[in-house]
């Protein structure tokens, strides 16, 4: 993936934002941070992406 950023408005539930949110506050990251890793995730999964890039950090299987 390029390593530009593109701002992009995004309108999401309260209730979604809020389970973001601490999701994001359990794993040490900002919510854009939160949302971007799991956006990647799930097109690494879809076969849409490479596995990894090079400023993504794994997580081992077992904190999954």
């Amino acid at each position: 993936m390029s390593t530009d950023k593109k701002a992009y408005p995004l309108r999401i539930s309260a209730e979604v934002l809020d389970a973001v949110q601490r999701w994001a506050d359990d794993e040490l990251r900002s919510v854009n941070a939160q949302i971007e890793y799991l956006l990647r995730d799930a097109l690494r999964k879809a076969g849409r992406v490479k596995a990894q890039s090079t400023h993504e950090t794994p997580k081992p299987d077992s904190a999954r």
